[in-house]
């Protein structure tokens, strides 16, 4: 039964593909078979620890109960928090899905048929399936208008809901075969059908990804309608008289776009659609429109992970260059769907360069998503930290968590690729795949130890002797091209990579930064190569502020980082390392499930009291793969390395404020560190250093505190407010005083003189001398804001 119903699918595929499509296909998933040491392993913690840990968090947060109320099975007595967390129970049902075609589970292949009988309960009669509207509830939630799609520009999701809906149904459908989760989704897809349209109900989705859902489900289906609504929700974006918008990209008509602005996972989701959406029609203004958006993207928006989404003032892409990295929201979701977007990029064009961010963003942004145990989650994916990030087991808002859940089963799909008689190679992973093409089919086999060795042995078993060619991309990083235009840069020297057929040198063409190897192939043919790792030194853009005299250590696709855990020096963020010092690459079994690591030799700073000459020493440093970090406990890390002691954070000074014992009452004591780091603030709203915030307090009294190390006499206070206004919710304090301990009891300082309370400078309280051990200062949080602290200093 799976079996035809994946030649189905791929019937269907290939007939929309004579009628227009993306002139190549990809291989899809069920037919690709890992067998390695670095991907194989990770599937396989994501199908016996992750799946199940989310769809048991999907069970006890309520998210089925969301259907089950629906249907009228249980009371509805209230939701859970988030109009969209039934695509939760969706993505982790995909998620699941592509794990079924890496390792057989008849229970939970069993338990998904359960939850999709739960979901098809909660369906109305018509098709509408949203559970926060159809469960009778007393108090609907406040992002629902009084009908259906009334605020679907704006909050409710009922569309972002739907396209999770399809894209799962469709991934189940191809891993089992069965049509149950599918019909559930045709049924609402038909619905969309009838509602949606010119001249009937003119509304787009707020949050993009009923897109490519739609797209999806015209490919299993043929039912042109659904293609057609995908591309009327796009077209109908900018129009007048709708919720215009740069935030959900509804800003300009589609075709108008050319440059990345807005919430990240939305405009790529949206990017991604217009993909879908172009191959299959032909709209030559979309095409224009993305390939615009791409090189924006890559070649200003960036980061060196593959991380998109500079700001978390709407998790939103940020200005030309603007690539802050202790603030990088680099959100998980968002890495995800630059993946998708450049997937079909590379559908589209055949370029490799599609393939190169693809890959740098999977073994990087958005592989640090995920802990190694599979069961904690980064949501930003900053490039820098003091400490304060780190993973967590679950959010209200757990969209990252489904969606990694949901992504790395799929890895297999993005391996290979075809168009006629042309086979492409896009990653380099072990295992096997079987790809018919027109004149045979063929098994591809990999051998390699890659990302760790460059080396690999790809065997080709064509069922008979047969011309074709094959594709294999050559890595920019492995030609020293870290980025397509100059937004990164690579120094080392390139060097050519040799191609071996059958153990003799092979003279290739590079057509699009793919290696062709054109000839008639019979089984047991051979293909050997090995891809220089040298470890690199990446530059970036002078216009990238936050990089300025640093550079990123990158070896094949790992961009790696500096922890606290492997340097004498905790304080990672005060090294420095010449740009010419040699790095050695060593691979170690048992450090965060094996991994390379790379070591060299550099040196620490350390302000000194009284002079700004830096102390130095000579330390040995090692480096780790940025995927793996924040896997034991909180610690600094940074990604980009000092070359010039000017650019390095040097450790503090032993001052009063740098000796003390700090605490205060915030949620994340991790915070509290940023109170006396010394860290030279450039204006209120800089969170390119660790801060203290009481954000989502309003109005409240709050408190810090230093304990100092000995008995001092002291004089004065100074303190660095945040303001990140306008977007953010921290404003400059109502009011704040000072008091010190004595005999067991806070008193208040005498002022001689209060500078105003204002942002962007230092705020000064002078007051007469007091002795004490410890001194505390109150903070009166504004009616309407919360409040917070980049520096406070003690004299």
């Amino acid at each position: 039964m799976i079996h035809k119903t994946i030649l189905f699918c791929f019937f269907c595929l290939g007939v929309f593909a004579q009628k227009g499509d993306y002139p190549i296909q990809p291989v899809a998933f069920t037919q690709v078979h890992f067998k390695d040491n670095f991907w194989t392993p990770k599937m396989q913690v994501n199908a016996n620890v992750t799946i199940p840990y989310t769809l048991n968090q999907c069970k006890i947060t309520g998210r089925i109960d969301n259907f089950r109320k629906a249907a009228k099975q249980i009371p509805a007595d209230k939701s859970t928090s988030f109009t969209f967390d039934d695509t939760d129970l969706y993505k982790v049902i995909e998620g699941a899905s592509y794990s079924l075609q890496t390792q057989k589970n008849p229970q939970l292949e069993a338990y998904l048929d359960s939850l999709i009988t739960i979901i098809g309960s909660a369906q109305e009669a018509d098709g509408y399936l949203y559970t926060f509207r159809t469960m009778p509830i007393q108090k609907p939630h406040e992002w629902l208008g009084a009908k259906r799609w009334e605020k679907e520009e704006d909050l409710s999701h009922e569309l972002y809901n739907a396209g999770h809906l399809f894209e799962s149904a469709v991934a189940h459908y191809q891993a089992t075969g069965k049509k149950n989760l599918l019909n559930i989704a045709i049924r609402n897809a038909d619905l969309l059908v009838k509602t949606f349209g010119w001249g009937k109900e003119e509304r787009f989705p707020g949050h993009q990804i009923v897109e490519t859902g739609l797209t999806k489900l015209y490919r299993v289906t043929g039912k042109k309608a659904y293609l057609d609504l995908a591309k009327f929700f796009l077209d109908l974006r900018g129009k007048e008289g709708h919720l215009n918008q740069e935030y959900s990209q509804s800003h300009k008509k589609v075709v108008d776009q050319h440059t990345a602005v807005g919430h990240a996972v939305r405009a790529t989701y949206m990017y991604t659609g217009m993909a879908d959406v172009a191959a299959l029609t032909g709209d030559k203004a979309y095409l224009s429109a993305i390939d615009d958006i791409w090189h924006d993207v890559v070649d200003k928006k960036l980061y060196i992970t593959g991380g998109i989404g500079a700001t978390g003032n709407g998790e939103a892409f940020g200005d030309d260059y603007d690539l802050p990295n202790m603030s990088a929201y680099a959100e998980t979701c968002a890495a995800i769907a630059n993946v998708y977007w450049n997937q079909r990029m590379f559908l589209l064009h055949g370029d490799a360069q599609y393939v190169d961010v693809l890959e740098r963003t999977l073994y990087n942004g958005l592989l640090s998503g995920i802990s190694l145990s599979g069961d904690k989650f980064f949501y930003p994916n900053p490039l820098a930290s003091m400490g304060q990030h780190q993973r967590r087991a679950w959010w209200d808002c757990a969209c990252c968590v489904s969606n990694m859940t949901r992504f790395l089963p799929s890895v297999p799909g993005y391996t290979y690729a075809q168009n006629q008689k042309n086979l492409y190679v896009n990653l380099f992973v072990g295992g096997t795949a079987t790809i018919q093409l027109p004149n045979t089919a063929v098994t591809i086999t990999q051998q390699t130890a890659y990302p760790w060795e460059g080396k690999n042995d790809i065997t080709i078993a064509p069922a008979k002797t047969a011309q074709f060619a094959l594709r294999i991309r050559i890595p920019g990083w492995a030609l020293s091209r870290p980025s397509s235009g100059d937004l990164y840069k690579d120094e080392t020297p390139e060097s050519p990579i040799q191609l071996l057929v059958n153990g003799k040198v092979f003279s290739y063409t590079i057509e699009k930064g793919y290696a062709v190897v054109d000839r008639i192939w019979k089984k047991g043919d051979k293909v050997s190569f090995i891809l220089p790792m040298d470890v690199r030194k990446i530059l970036a853009n002078s216009n990238v502020k936050a990089d300025k005299s640093k550079f990123a250590l990158q070896r094949g696709p790992m961009v790696y980082c500096l922890e606290g855990n492997d340097n004498t020096s905790a304080s990672v963020m005060s090294l420095v390392v010449d740009k010419s010092a040699p790095v050695t690459a060593s691979y170690q079994q048992d450090l965060l499930n094996g991994v390379m690591t790379l070591n060299m030799k550099g040196f620490t700073t350390q302000r000194q009291v009284g002079s700004e000459e830096l102390v130095k020493k000579t330390t040995d440093i090692k480096a780790i793969p940025y995927y793996s970090w924040a896997n034991r406990g909180a610690t600094e890390m940074t990604v980009w390395i000092p070359y010039e002691e000017t650019a390095a954070r040097p450790t503090p000074a032993p001052t009063i404020a740098s000796k003390s014992k700090v605490s205060g009452s915030v949620s994340n004591p991790l915070m509290l560190k940023a109170l006396n780091d010394q860290y030279e603030v450039e204006n209120s709203n800089d969170k390119s250093a660790n801060f203290l915030h009481w954000w989502p307090k309003k109005n409240t009294t709050e408190y810090l505190q230093y304990d100092f190390d000995q008995t001092y006499t002291v004089s004065s206070s100074s303190i660095y407010w945040l303001d990140d206004s306008p977007w953010g919710g921290c404003r400059i304090p109502a009011s704040y005083k000072i008091y010190y301990q004595k005999d067991g009891e806070w008193i208040p300082v005498k002022v001689i003189n209060q500078s105003p309370i204002a942002k962007d400078q230092l705020n000064t309280i002078q007051f007469e001398s007091v002795t004490t051990k410890a001194i505390k200062m109150e903070v009166q949080l504004p009616v309407d804001n919360a409040a917070g602290v980049i520096e406070w200093a003690v004299k």
